[in-house]
């Protein structure tokens, strides 16, 4: 791709569009960066980059350029985008243009659940097998800014999520893992079509030379790549596991219990990351060593502390009814349910089994709290508060000897929190405050 003398136009001026502005200035374009925020400063950008705040459509009506570059956190499919991309020669996202320029080896990941988690054993994979690695897209760094390290890695873990693979076309990965789908994001798209269509753009350019790491059950139809499966739940995948012995076609490759990981949402990521590492030549004694003594990031059934023998787990991260099943799924212990949140849209039906097998009490909160409840009381005795704070204090009654207390949402946490990591990091000093 050359863009030396093109007009380049990058929407959104968070991190990845200050890493698309950067590649493309860096590669001879002439950028502007507008956001609709009137209060967007492009304090520390290039010099040459020109930046708009509180742009409209009717300014984008206006404005031509040779390539367009949306960020990730922007509806590719509003007025807004819509309005730029009416005289814009291309329309792309951030990591399809650093996609364009990057020569290493790529390792896709995506899946509505358990992304962050794989991509970060798939970085620590790569990187004590030798080969440079860094881990990038929706979680680390944008993929442009990796273009512009003083050393750029020999691979990236790159965490892709459904925004982002919209707008890919060029794009290729040398292994794209596919870990799970479910309904997620439904405030945005129209149909759940949508979001399987976007998501499966991961496979997009791969053939017969790529890999696929694929949870087995996924109907992705035919993949031009090989393709590898892995399971937790039946043993005729290529990998599946036996107690706590990860498999391959029969023979024990790795050890979970070298790890921290718990739950078997965990064990389908190191399945899929050692697949992954190892369709690279990665081998599994090396994956091994890596993976020894991790521990999953926090925020996703993060232990936070055994209080009168009862586990407190934070889950913020489970923010879709797939992550909150997953959670269930993985206990052994009775437990008592926090959920609640924003409203998405979702079809929380779907978990009643889940919650009559695991859960014996629920409480839930927030926005959602009130539908949740109807939903969930007719299988559990569910209890409605307004914050998490009196969710916690009312699950410390509800726990007995043995039980574990679960915050595991099952929705974002945008109607009383800045993120799932405040939502996380609130209800850690909340349990550890108990008395």
């Amino acid at each position: 791709m050359i863009l030396t003398g093109k007009q380049v136009v990058v929407l959104g001026a968070g991190r990845s569009g200050r890493a698309a502005t950067t590649l493309a200035l860096a590669k001879g374009a002439e950028v502007r960066v507008f956001d609709s925020n009137p209060n967007a400063h492009f304090d520390g950008w290039p010099e040459a980059a020109v930046g708009v705040a509180g742009a409209t459509d009717a300014l984008g009506l206006e404005t031509s350029c040779d390539l367009l570059v949306i960020s990730p956190g922007i509806d590719t499919f509003g007025s807004f985008v819509k309005s730029f991309a009416k005289n814009a020669g291309e329309l792309i996202g951030e990591a399809e243009l650093a996609a364009r320029f990057y020569q290493g080896k790529v390792v896709g990941i995506t899946g509505t659940n358990g992304k962050t988690t794989t991509t970060e054993l798939v970085q620590r994979i790569l990187e004590h097998s030798g080969l440079s690695c860094v881990a990038c897209g929706n979680y680390g760094v944008p993929f442009s800014e990796v273009l512009m390290m003083d050393m750029v890695p020999g691979s990236v873990a790159l965490e892709l999520s459904s925004f982002q693979l919209e707008t890919v076309k060029d794009f290729h990965a040398d292994v794209a893992i596919w870990l799970n789908f479910s309904a997620d994001h439904m405030d945005r798209y129209t149909a759940i079509e949508d979001y399987f269509d976007a998501k499966k753009n991961i496979f997009i350019n791969q053939d017969s030379s790529d890999t696929a790491v694929v949870r087995l059950g996924e109907d992705l139809g035919g993949l031009s790549a090989t393709s590898f499966t892995f399971s937790t739940e039946a043993q005729n995948s290529d990998y599946y596991l036996v107690e706590n012995q990860i498999y391959f076609s029969g023979q024990p490759v790795l050890d979970l219990s070298v790890t921290h990981m718990r739950g078997l949402h965990n064990a389908e990521n190191v399945m899929s990351a050692v697949a992954a590492c190892h369709a690279l030549g990665v081998s599994y004694e090396i994956a091994t060593d890596a993976l020894r003594g991790f521990a999953p990031p926090m925020h996703r059934c993060e232990l936070i502390r055994t209080l009168d023998g009862v586990e407190y787990l934070n889950d913020s991260k489970a923010t879709n009814l797939h992550a909150l099943d997953s959670a269930l799924r993985s206990q052994s212990r009775p437990v008592v349910l926090l959920a609640g949140g924003k409203e998405k849209g979702l079809e929380y039906e779907e978990l009643l089994a889940r919650l009559e097998e695991k859960v014996h009490s629920a409480i839930v909160f927030g926005e959602i709290a009130q539908p949740l409840a109807s939903i969930f009381s007719k299988v559990v005795p569910t209890e409605v508060v307004s914050t998490l704070d009196e969710a916690v204090v009312l699950a410390q009654k509800h726990a007995h000897l043995g039980d574990a207390v679960l915050l595991s949402p099952g929705t974002s946490s945008f109607d009383q929190f800045s993120g799932y990591e405040a939502r996380g990091d609130h209800f850690r000093m909340l349990v550890n405050n108990l008395k």
